[in-house]
């Protein structure tokens, strides 16, 4: 996993799993407590993330609400669309663009 960027956006690329949680954790923290204004997280060079990963970017969120901040996804890749739409989590999280439509789970 690796993030580059500063207070305003970040990129997240790789793997944000168990294994690079507590590293993502503290970058995210980071800017969070050292930015204003929106904080986007660009997904485009994340390749998966696991419940683990998930539970970072909702903690980010919950941290920069509590900051009068609002955490933004950019770039979410289809399949982690798809994760955010079966957990309900898009209805929480603000996504750039919205969900595409083709992401929705089939019936």
């Amino acid at each position: 996993m690796h993030i580059r960027g500063d207070h305003a956006e970040l990129v997240v690329g790789g793997r944000l799993d168990v294994r690079s949680a507590a590293d993502a954790r503290t970058v995210l923290h980071s800017a969070v407590d050292d930015g204003s204004g929106d904080l986007v997280l660009n997904l485009t060079e994340l390749d998966s993330w696991d419940a683990t990963g998930l539970g970072v970017i909702m903690g980010a969120h919950r941290r920069a609400g509590r900051a009068g901040r609002r955490l933004v996804l950019r770039g979410v890749p289809p399949q982690m669309q798809r994760l955010l739409v079966a957990t309900r989590l898009h209805r929480i999280l603000a996504i750039e663009g919205g969900i595409a439509a083709d992401s929705l789970p089939r019936v």
